[in-house]
């Protein structure tokens, strides 16, 4: 899982991440002894159960009902997490068109690269119609585009209204609208956000699961913390966790004045007594991701920081408490905002600088978003981010995150509040 916040360090620090993989962190490990809090970590691994067929074709005839009330004909994907939600294939292919189509009457059908052929039938092995799969593929020297046309040809949509996810490229879009000039090419966000955004109970029971891990991966390096450990060293330390416990997952690291650029900076960093930390990102189970920031010093805080982080924790315990069927996504915002501009941090986004939350599920960052402007109504079994932040330039900034599920008559918290700056995760 590489999330949006790391991509921005991505280009400082690649040779770090080329020698902190699991086979690099395995040959270190086996060189010096791990930490305890680190070394006591077991797999979970059999504790996740993976999305089913049937729940699958679930999904599918969701989306079809979805497509009847949106006037589509058929919705089209591509590489990406929608593709997985709905078929369960997890693709890459760079410039190579493959999609899925999914009618909105009559079987799905895919277009693949022929030398890609095994690969595709391998991973529609999840898919629904996994035995019966219309594949359709095509050479290196032929159109990719002209099979997707004959496909809505036959399926009888050669005219018809075709949604294409939100992250299809430019250069797919404008190949597929050449070969079948008669169709209406729009947007399938209301079928794939209206499918997505309300989760199952299998997807809440795996977003627990998944926020679990990471807490427990965070304590874990927390306790292992010692003056002297760069970020680069406390990275790699969670990634070990992580590799233990048997999930795929990572955690920004952000000390002192750093912690005050939301999204962080790739400046060296070391951690030394009194530094404040900021633990940021999650792990993957099952494709369904985590989101949990800690922050907290390594030793004795100063009474500035003890005030913002109350500042910051009520904030977080207010949206929590806004949070509930029928609420707008934009009222949990403005609870949480209220706290912090009450509090001397105002006005709007001074020191508060990005909205409360964001919805999640395979995606990180997913629909919808608690922010100012967004009227969407609240539903049981939306999930989203909870995470309040105060940041003040040039000394620190302090940000707490959970995972926040919203049930039949309110919202709960997939994880508890961190309980004190100085205590993070509760006296050993």
């Amino acid at each position: 899982m590489i999330s949006r916040r790391r991509f921005v360090q991505a280009g400082a620090v690649a040779s770090v991440a080329l020698s902190a993989g699991p086979l690099a962190r395995a040959a270190d490990n086996a060189c010096s002894p791990l930490p305890p809090s680190i070394a006591a970590l077991k797999s979970w691994k059999d504790r996740a159960i993976p999305i089913t067929k049937e729940e699958r074709l679930g999904r599918q005839e969701n989306a079809r009902r979805l497509m009847a009330a949106n006037r589509l004909d058929a919705i089209l994907l591509m590489e990406g997490t929608s593709l997985e939600y709905f078929s369960g294939i997890r693709w890459w292919g760079g410039e190579r068109f493959f999609a899925m189509v999914l009618p909105a009457k009559g079987a799905a059908f895919y277009v693949c690269p022929a030398f890609e052929e095994a690969r595709a039938r391998e991973q529609m092995a999840k898919a629904p119609e996994s035995e019966h799969a219309d594949l359709r593929v095509w050479q290196e020297d032929e159109d990719p585009y002209q099979r997707v046309a004959q496909g809505f040809k036959d399926r009888g949509i050669a005219t018809g209204t075709i949604g294409l996810d939100e992250t299809v490229r430019f250069v797919f879009e404008d190949g597929i609208a050449k070969a079948a000039p008669q169709v209406k090419l729009t947007s399938a966000t209301p079928v794939t956000a209206g499918c997505r955004r309300v989760k199952s109970d299998h997807e809440i029971v795996l977003m627990r699961l998944a926020s679990k891990v990471t807490l427990t991966v965070y304590e874990a390096a927390y306790r292992a913390l010692k003056p002297g450990m760069t970020r680069n060293e406390l990275e790699g330390l969670i990634g070990t966790a992580y590799d233990r416990i048997g999930f795929p997952g990572e955690a920004s690291v952000q000390i002192d004045e750093f912690t005050a650029v939301p999204h962080g900076s790739v400046t060296p960093q070391v951690i030394h007594e009194g530094s404040l930390i900021l633990l940021d990102d999650g792990c993957t189970v099952e494709g369904y991701v985590s989101d949990i920031t800690r922050t907290f010093v390594l030793g004795k805080a100063t009474d500035k920081m003890k005030t913002v982080f109350d500042i910051v924790h009520r904030a977080q315990t207010a949206a929590l408490k806004t949070a509930r069927p029928g609420v707008e996504c934009q009222t949990v915002d403005a609870a949480a905002r209220k706290v912090i501009t009450d509090a001397g941090y105002g006005p709007d986004y001074k020191f508060f600088r990005h909205r409360v939350g964001h919805g999640m599920g395979i995606d990180g960052h997913e629909w919808p978003y608690l922010v100012r402007g967004n009227t969407t109504l609240l539903a049981p079994n939306m999930t989203f981010s909870d995470e309040p932040g105060i940041y003040i330039p040039g000394e620190f900034g302090i940000r707490l995150e959970d995972d926040m599920h919203i049930t039949e008559s309110g919202a709960e918290l997939f994880t508890p509040q961190s309980p004190s700056i100085e205590d993070p995760f509760g006296a050993s």
